[in-house]
């Protein structure tokens, strides 16, 4: 009894320790879809209502065809054993109807409500600050909530509703069973709990288990994607690393597959050594029983009866306590869903929110920055300041690591600043509504999203709130020096762009960036940031897109970050960064004059272009 105890208070804190889970999980189901929820719980209540009523026909039928055999062809002794047989046949063909109907439900509530549980992921997803992407415990909860997380709702519902069912069947049979010994029951219960124990113990060790392993996981589809994916196959070919990344996934594919049979080979010893005893306990109840008949005190009914309700039973409690373990299991997994789900952002919006300007009048101000990324001890900037006037066009060169692509995502408000502010025409960005500060920007990174969409779409993403006009989005595309090679495509402005789609074109890199480019003009925003603009074009696109750029520029806020000297001489003010400071400013003329950083890059980068040249005419020379 006390080993008994030992096992049943884990499983009483568990059920306490879940309920907060499972209180969450019905309001999320009941929120996807109520009419659904609705339905299947009637269905569940008369599904649980039949099988007992069946169990008890069955008795008044064995019971009335004695009756009608012994009565030498009287019409009323056959008569009820007629009719409870058309009874069962009606109860038999209702349980199939309302099992139909249940599972039609089932169906379309299970897609409803996976449906639901990606759009609150989604949703949470794009509302987190940037700084959990950087973070792998975030991806490691992500990798939970969707892989195991976002279906457990349902099998939740499913596991519960499994107990509500079989518990009504088994409060029938019990009743019945009780009116030939009030321990038959009890024993039918002991039989089948050690199972139950045995089953609860593993999903809580599986579980433990499964969250222990997911950066292992998360290798194994790094390492897929490495094999599989058509980004990566060129280099990966080209090292051959093939064989490297094979064996890198079947070795962690292996050692989880040989603990995850370990685990399972203790769990079918474990229930075989269950199975024994419940077997040995049932035959105890089966042979009282019979000795009951044997010796008249029971009638043949009450036998068929008795074999019914124990054989259904035993059934039963195997299912009620394996929907119990599910219910258990679903909970411990659910943990992960709702912990992804209640993960906080601190980029949030004010509680009463500042209009933004319309357009700059002073301009940005970075007063006194400093930051630092999450997790790093690395100070990027420290009391950094910078002033960026309204209507010029900016550029900021330093080498790589200076810091120049933070600065973008500081204006963005992708991070906050430990200390100080970001302000525009001096209103702290804070102060705004995160989704009015973007609407004021319009941004192309130096590694745009390649969008799978038709030319005309992929343009307009960078404005889905205007209602895009064809006049307007081809005038983005000519800004951007794309109309020509869009003009060549099969379907024009109507091409799919992308291999995911059967009939379409694939672009060199400089085209998709000038494609990013036009999305960024046709967002009609007043603050432009470029994250090295023309970094994948070629010398020609680069100068088409150089004679453009000023006139691209006139009445916004400009800011070009670039390695490239001939953008930025054509700046109205340049900022030469150099680990997370300021070390010059100034037009290109007055930094080469000052003769410094700038200076001292601007003349290395101009002698290389022609040594570059004549290599390229020496190689011409020796092709030909």
């Amino acid at each position: 009894m006390e080993k008994l105890s030992k096992h049943l208070k884990p499983l009483l804190h568990t059920f306490k320790s879940h309920s907060t889970n499972w209180k969450r999980s019905f309001k999320l189901i009941w929120a996807a879809s109520p009419f659904h929820t609705a339905s299947w719980a009637v269905l569940l209540v008369i599904q649980g209502i039949l099988p007992g009523l069946l169990v008890y026909l069955t008795k008044l039928v064995v019971d009335s065809l004695v009756v009608a055999v012994n009565s030498q062809g009287s019409w009323e002794k056959i008569r009820p054993a007629m009719f409870f047989i058309v009874a069962v046949a009606v109860v038999m063909l209702l349980s199939d109807v309302f099992q139909s109907l249940l599972d039609m439900v089932r169906t379309a509530q299970a897609d409803i409500i996976e449906d639901y549980i990606k759009s609150l992921i989604h949703d949470k997803s794009a509302a987190m600050d940037m700084a959990h992407f950087e973070s792998h415990e975030y991806h490691d909860r992500l990798e939970q909530a969707t892989s195991e997380g976002a279906s457990r709702p349902l099998s939740l519902l499913e596991s519960i509703g499994s107990l509500v069912q079989n518990s009504i069947t088994l409060l029938l049979v019990a009743g019945l069973l009780i009116q030939y010994s009030v321990w038959l029951p009890v024993v039918l219960l002991i039989s089948t709990l050690p199972a139950f124990i045995i089953v609860l113990r593993y999903d809580r060790e599986y579980n433990k288990w499964w969250r222990g392993t997911t950066g292992e996981r998360r290798w194994i589809q790094y390492f897929d994607i490495m094999l599989t994916h058509r980004d990566a196959m060129p280099e990966v070919r080209a090292f051959d690393l093939s064989s490297h990344f094979q064996s890198s996934y079947q070795s962690l594919r292996k050692g989880l597959r040989t603990e995850k049979l370990s685990q399972m080979q203790r769990l079918g010893i474990a229930k075989l050594l269950a199975g024994v005893l419940s077997l040995l306990i049932l035959g105890a109840a089966v042979g009282w029983i019979g000795w009951k008949v044997l010796f008249g005190a029971l009638t043949l009914g009450d036998l068929a009866l008795f074999y019914q309700a124990v054989n259904r039973s035993q059934g039963l409690l195997r299912t009620l306590f394996g929907s119990l373990g599910q219910t258990i299991k679903n909970s411990l997994f659910l943990d992960v869903l709702f912990e992804f789900l209640d993960l906080k952002s601190s980029i949030t919006d004010p509680e009463t929110p500042v209009a933004t300007p319309r357009n700059l009048k002073e301009g940005i101000m970075l007063r006194n920055v400093t930051f630092r990324y999450p997790g790093s001890e690395r100070f990027v900037f420290k009391d950094f300041s910078l002033f960026i006037p309204a209507g010029k066009a900016v550029a900021i060169v330093g080498v790589n690591g200076s810091g120049k692509t933070t600065l973008i995502k500081l204006i963005c408000r992708f991070y906050d600043p430990e200390s100080g502010s970001i302000e525009f025409d001096g209103i702290d960005i804070k102060r705004f509504s995160v989704k009015e500060l973007l609407r004021m920007i319009t941004v192309t990174y130096q590694m745009p999203l390649n969008y799978h969409a038709t030319v005309s779409e992929s343009i307009a993403m960078g404005d889905l709130e205007s209602l895009a006009s064809a006049e307007e989005i081809e005038t983005a595309s000519r800004r951007a020096g794309a109309h020509d090679f869009i003009s060549r495509l099969p379907d024009k402005y109507d091409t799919f762009l992308g291999k995911i789609h059967a009939k379409g074109a694939e672009l060199s890199g400089g085209e998709w960036q000038r494609l990013a480019l036009a999305r960024a003009y046709f967002r009609k925003a007043p603050v432009v940031l470029l994250d090295e603009p023309t970094s994948f074009m070629d010398s020609w696109a680069e100068s088409d897109w150089f004679r453009r750029f000023r006139d691209l520029m006139k009445n916004r806020t400009a800011v070009v970050i670039t390695h490239r000297f001939t953008i930025a001489m054509r700046a109205d003010i340049i900022f030469v960064m150099d680990k997370g400071e300021i070390v010059e400013t100034g037009t290109h003329s007055e930094l080469l004059e000052l003769n410094g950083h700038y200076a001292k890059s601007w003349k290395e980068q101009m002698q290389a272009a022609p040594e570059a040249e004549a290599v390229e005419s020496r190689q011409e020379v020796f092709v030909d």
